[in-house]
């Protein structure tokens, strides 16, 4: 059984030659569950266009992505209505809808569009949400997440989480990008560049900042970046390496780990560096620190008890407690929003698998399928867990529901993608 030292050599030799492109979008394919998904119909919108921006295949693509939804083909249906009054309920109905979205495209004058939208019942004819939007064209695409938000919330009863970006690593040949895009994939931005690896983006919690860990000066130094201005600092550069970035969710301290006294330990610094607190003292490798959503505890792997398992610990410091005790493997955990859940990596039988543990009960179950799956995150409002996986030679992005009931597979075109996060809601 490899040791946790062997792990972290591994996983820094998989970054080093995992192959991608440097641009890349995500193909939204639903490969699990579908029995209990709300059937629902987005229709065009009224005079939408390239310069009044497309609504709709955003609109589809996130609701897609949820795993909640069943998207009803329109042209199915010989009705094509802008207002509810237009709307042939039956019709719809005889298809299997259970909702509908519709909404127009109108000019405001002074260069600006006015985005009108309703989401309507089939059975029950009344609307169950709706809004107007008036805005620079070049800001459809978030009135569109902001109206996929609307509907989730409106059918789950649950904060939608479309608004929301997402962080990863890109190789091609020897240059590494450091990626974020829209929850789907598009405008996707390089924030950086390099001929050197690139692991371990986290998003600061108000999603201003990224921490990374960049081995641009041929060795692993923690590094935060400004993603309004590009602006960065190193913020853990000491003797050694220095690693794993995690924010505690104020946002004023980070967790890293890093091997000054030797084996890899915790410690706690400030975001806008300084000297380094130590965590914990054990003769063991501590590492892969995550805080809960309430700053008290982080959560860490370590090879204390002989194999690699998830503990806990005072972020003040004290007695480690441990985690996760079936498998003899358990590595990278990342907490729920609400604090209640735990998302890992266990390796049975050979393969990677990520799973979920609830912390009141201890009851686990597996989220992936596949040999090798990595980085588990959740999204901000916990309905859905990020993580890359293998499937057919490629690195593959894959959204699973939290309780495993659907998921959804982000195929990156034309290359693979590691180590992704998934990001906080924007600021309005």
């Amino acid at each position: 059984m490899p040791s946790l030292k062997a792990l972290l050599r591994g996983v820094l030799v998989a970054a080093m030659l995992v192959a991608g492109c440097a641009h890349a979008e995500l193909n939204i394919e639903i490969v699990g569950g579908g029995a209990s998904r709300h059937a629902i119909s987005v229709l065009p919108f009224k005079d939408e266009g390239p310069t009044q921006g497309n609504l709709t295949p955003v609109i589809r693509n996130d609701l897609a992505l949820s795993g909640a939804f069943r998207l009803i083909d329109p042209s199915a249906v010989a009705n094509v209505p802008f207002e509810p009054a237009d709307i042939r309920y039956p019709l719809w109905q005889a298809a299997g809808a259970q909702s509908i979205s519709i909404g127009k495209v109108e000019s405001a004058g002074g260069g600006q569009i006015k985005i009108s939208f309703r989401l309507m019942d089939a059975s029950q004819r009344k609307q169950l949400t709706g809004g107007e939007f008036t805005v620079t064209p070049d800001r459809s695409r978030q009135v569109a997440h902001a109206i996929a938000d609307m509907i989730y919330e409106a059918i789950t009863g649950q904060k939608g989480f479309f608004n929301t970006r997402l962080a990863y690593v890109l190789k091609s040949g020897r240059n590494f990008a450091l990626q974020i895009s829209d929850v789907d994939g598009q405008r996707s931005q390089t924030i950086l560049r390099s001929t050197e690896p690139i692991i371990s983006p986290s998003w600061s919690p108000d999603g201003r900042y990224i921490a990374y860990v960049s081995f641009a000066s041929q060795k692993p130094v923690v590094w935060v970046q400004d993603l309004a201005t590009g602006q960065r600092r190193a913020v853990a550069n000491f003797k050694g390496s220095n690693s794993a970035p995690a924010w505690s969710p104020d946002g004023s301290k980070l967790a890293v780990v890093l091997t000054t006294s030797g084996n890899s330990q915790i410690y706690i610094i400030n975001a806008a560096g300084g000297s380094a607190r130590r965590l914990m003292y054990n003769g063991g490798i501590d590492t892969e620190p995550a805080f809960s959503p309430d700053g008290s505890m982080v959560y860490f792997v370590s090879d204390r008890s002989g194999n690699p398992q998830i503990y806990r610990v005072p972020v003040n410091g004290g007695d480690a407690q441990r985690v996760t005790w079936e498998g003899s493997y358990n590595v990278s955990p990342k907490l729920s929003p609400d604090g209640k859940t735990l998302v890992y990596i266990r390796r049975s039988a050979g393969n990677f698998r990520v799973m979920s543990q609830d912390l009141a009960t201890n009851d686990s179950r597996q989220l992936s399928d596949g040999s090798y799956s990595e980085r588990p995150s959740f999204a901000p409002n916990g309905r859905m867990v990020l993580y890359s996986s293998d499937a057919g030679g490629q690195s593959v992005l894959y959204a699973a529901t939290a309780d495993g009931s659907s998921k959804v597979k982000l195929a990156v075109l034309n290359g693979d993608v590691q180590d992704p996060a998934w990001g906080p809601f924007n600021n309005p």
